[in-house]
């Protein structure tokens, strides 16, 4: 036996309905879409969230809130992530994609100071918060915002 000579069992699988092709079929004319109306028509379907004509949910409910459309979006990352870098090591953007804390240097990275960190490193990155801050600066590391 081949790969070719592969078949599905006989009656296991049935042959699609053809519809619309002729009254003898017993799918002729309208085949199964009943008669006018938007669901008969060809593409052509209710979209997702309508209801008929009644006032969609969407709209019954009452707006609340506010979004800031200028609000900065950080990586974020702390300070016991960097527990993979070694004494003196320059940790920016590059680094931290390379180690693998951060995916990708689209958006600015911004230092947290949850956990502590034993070793002295120098830290390059857009933001940095003053506990973290605090923390690299006691055990002799550097931290430059740029």
């Amino acid at each position: 036996m081949r790969l070719h000579d592969l078949a599905p069992e006989k009656g296991s699988r049935s042959s699609r309905k053809r519809v619309g092709r002729g009254v003898g079929s017993g799918h002729g004319k309208t085949a199964g879409r009943g008669t006018k109306g938007m669901k008969s028509r060809s593409g052509g379907n209710v979209r997702p969230g309508y209801e008929g004509g009644q006032m969609p949910l969407q709209r019954r409910l009452p707006k609340r809130g506010f979004t800031n459309i200028f609000k900065k979006e950080f990586c974020i990352v702390n300070l016991k992530d960097l527990e993979r870098f070694e004494s003196g090591a320059t940790v920016d953007a590059d680094a931290l994609v390379s180690a693998g804390i951060v995916k990708n240097t689209r958006k600015p990275v911004k230092l947290l100071g949850q956990g502590d960190i034993q070793v002295p490193l120098q830290i390059r990155l857009n933001a940095v918060s003053e506990s973290a801050r605090s923390k690299i600066e006691g055990v002799g590391g550097k931290v430059e915002v740029f």
